[in-house]
């Protein structure tokens, strides 16, 4: 699109304001624009028109009393002004802000220029350990987690040969192979490769079954994985790392390539607690779940995914903050399990692991299912699915998608199979459904979150929490209560762009934030949200044009459980050795010692008041007895439909309380095993 002087006059004028310390505020708005024209049409057009009203004299005279155009306010009274938006009473100038400042910071903070400025150390394959918590560790048990050698670094840092170990394999195609429309025929047609999907299409194809795999994303290997977050978010992240809450007030990270999220998470591998289950057989009807029917099969999973328990000696500095802190007060913490395989430590498990270490779906069941025939189309976005034959146990259904280029070229094709499992995700699959005709019931309802805030400590000593592995540790001190709708605290990796958006604030205030990069440690705190039962917080729907739209609002209760969590997380970093604590609330709240926690709880924590995110998005096709309140059948087959079924985070009936990678593995297991019990091959 072009960009009207207005638009770049404003878009200028902010980038000076926001981050004073860029070199030339003219080429910072000229790379928010290159981003914005890379990206979405949609996103484009939303931010165009926020300039243009920004930067409004008639919107100058109704928020500042003043006529005068923001673009042409003295520096001062830009700052001013700022500061009013940030701290609106109004949601909608709130959320105005926020889309400005995190577009505007994560863009300035992806260069490498501005994250050398602030001490960042960038890709590990291109250099050496820098730090003892980065690297391979010396001694490490040769069948834990973590690598004891140097070889695979090495490797990976062979460009060329790297790139030809990770050739893409039989069965695999792209965009770029499919030169014009097609329909083909399968068993079984699995839409989605990530936790859900990739187990369901390997266990089915293994069975015998003829499997076709459906990818909105990319298909990307290790070689790909540049460790450079500029260019790898909008490449495996869902709408290039900018999908949020229609009021923007959760960021929501979601994978989008091969893999899916599994491809971008930090690892961890929890069960399902117990009393989470047994709600799950008592409240919703779930079958053969309870723990003990589960437990050989969680078994199954951490073998086939080389889950193993960090030892203590791998944890970096920022996971050594929740044991520490936690010993130091008294609370349960415990060093965590991941599913790693020679891991090097470098840190960048979010943007794709370059080592191949992680042992995501990417690398452990597609290759699974397409080592016993299975087909995979990357790059293919899925419409909506037919019913084209009524009669039968299964129906005969046809899948259309489009299938995208790299040159921009798309092409239809349709996959018609009897048996069709959903797992696109808990924003995917219902939008699916619904595009189909096929919403409803409980479909698109019962959003669940894990809403989740952080605390950033700053600390006298070296933490560089961009290097390690990323999450090792946790405390769940807190986990069952509120009758078990409770919170648990984790670290987060801290990346400078990712980070530049979590850091709250703008202008000086934050730059003194991300000047002290190095020294900077992160907790995250996770709650378990539903408490309110009945309760639909959150919901997954679809516009005219077909386009899902996400509505959420914490509960009343889960607000409370909230600031109890950042109250709990500030505690941590200051019995580590914490000098000061700062939230995510706006404008920023600056805790000095654990007296000053109490503040928390009196600060505002409204829609863009305080930040939150969430990469548990979870519950909109829940499985249930009770068709009103619930999309699938305790099957997981979707309510009137026989033959379409559901196998990913949006069947889960409750937040799992706990990271769900482990949980959506499982629960697309016994999924599969009844698929393969009730359709035969062939």
């Amino acid at each position: 699109m072009t960009w009207s002087a207005v638009q770049r006059r404003a878009l200028d004028a902010l980038c000076r304001s926001i981050v004073p310390a860029a070199p030339s505020s003219g080429a910072l708005a000229a790379a928010v624009i290159a981003r914005l024209d890379d990206g979405e049409a949609r996103v484009r057009s939303q931010v165009s028109a926020l300039l243009v009203l920004f930067d409004h004299p008639v919107t100058a005279l109704l928020c500042h009393g003043s006529l005068r155009r923001f673009s042409a306010a003295a520096p001062s009274v830009q700052t001013e002004r700022l500061a009013a938006w940030e701290c609106s009473r109004i949601p909608l100038r709130r959320t105005i802000f926020q889309a400005l400042r995190r577009l505007i910071v994560s863009t300035h903070y992806a260069d490498s220029d501005a994250q050398r400025a602030v001490g960042y150390r960038g890709p590990l394959f291109r250099r050496q350990p820098a730090v003892p918590w980065e690297g391979p560790l010396e001694g490490a048990d040769p069948d834990g987690a973590v690598a004891a050698t140097d070889a695979l670094l090495k490797r990976a840092g062979e460009a060329q040969s790297w790139r030809e170990a990770n050739a893409r394999p039989a069965g695999v195609a792209i965009g770029d192979d499919v030169r014009r429309d097609a329909t083909i025929t399968a068993g079984v047609c699995v839409v989605g490769t990530g936790a859900g999907g990739a187990v369901v299409a390997a266990r089915l194809a293994a069975a015998g079954h003829d499997v076709v795999i459906l990818e909105e994303g990319s298909y990307l290997t290790a070689a790909d994985f540049t460790e450079d977050e500029a260019s790898m978010m909008p490449r495996l992240y869902a709408d290039q790392g900018t999908r949020a809450t229609e009021d923007l007030s959760v960021t929501l990270l979601q994978g989008r390539a091969v893999g899916g999220s599994t491809t971008v998470n930090w690892m961890i591998m929890l069960r399902t607690p117990d009393w989470v289950l047994d709600e799950w057989t008592r409240r919703h009807g779930a079958v053969g779940m309870s723990a003990s029917e589960l437990a050989e099969v969680f078994d199954l999973v951490e073998r086939e995914t080389h889950t193993r328990v960090v030892p203590d000696e791998a944890h970096s500095p920022n996971n050594r903050i929740v044991l520490d802190g936690a010993k130091a007060l008294r609370w349960n913490a415990r060093s965590a399990s991941i599913n790693a395989k020679e891991c090097v430590r470098s840190g960048f498990c979010g943007v794709g692991c370059r080592y191949g270490a992680k042992q995501s779906t990417l690398v452990t069941y597609i290759p699974r299912a397409l080592a016993a025939g299975a087909r995979l189309y990357a790059d293919a976005h899925v419409e909506r699915v037919e019913i084209a034959e009524r009669g039968g146990r299964a129906p005969l259904k046809r899948v259309r998608c489009t299938i995208s280029g790299a040159d921009g070229a798309q092409r239809s094709l349709t996959v018609e199979a009897p048996v069709v499992v959903l797992a696109a995700g808990a924003v995917g699959t219902p939008s699916i459904l619904e595009r189909s005709g096929l919403g409803g019931d409980g479909v698109g309802r019962y959003l669940r979150l894990h809403p989740t805030s952080a605390t950033i400590g700053a600390y006298d000593r070296t933490i560089y929490g961009a290097a390690g592995i990323p999450l090792s540790t946790m405390c769940d001190e807190f986990l069952r209560d509120g009758d078990g709708y409770g919170f648990w605290m984790e670290c987060p990796p801290l990346l400078p762009a990712l980070a530049s958006v979590a850091v709250p604030g703008f202008g000086a205030g934050h730059r003194a934030l991300m000047e002290n990069f190095p020294h900077l440690g992160a907790l995250i705190s996770l709650v378990r949200d539903g408490a309110d039962r009945e309760a639909s917080q959150g919901s997954v729907h679809v516009d005219r044009r077909g386009r899902p739209r996400v509505h959420y609002r914490l509960g009343a209760r889960d607000r409370a459980t909230m600031i109890r969590a950042i109250g709990a997380s500030a505690r941590l970093h200051f019995a580590a050795g914490a000098r000061e604590v700062t939230t995510l609330h706006a404008p920023p709240l600056t805790l000095r010692s654990s007296d000053d926690v109490a503040r928390i709880g009196t600060a505002q924590s409204g829609p863009n008041q305080l930040g939150l995110f969430s990469a548990h998005v979870n519950g909109t096709c829940r499985l249930g007895s009770n068709r009103a309140t619930s999309g699938c059948t305790p099957d997981g087959e979707r309510h009137g439909v026989p033959g379409l079924y559901v196998a990913d985070g949006s069947l889960l009936p409750t937040a799992p309380g706990v990271n769900p990678q482990e949980t959506i593995m499982t629960l697309a297991t016994v999924i599969a095993r009844r698929i393969a019990d009730r359709h035969r091959p062939g």
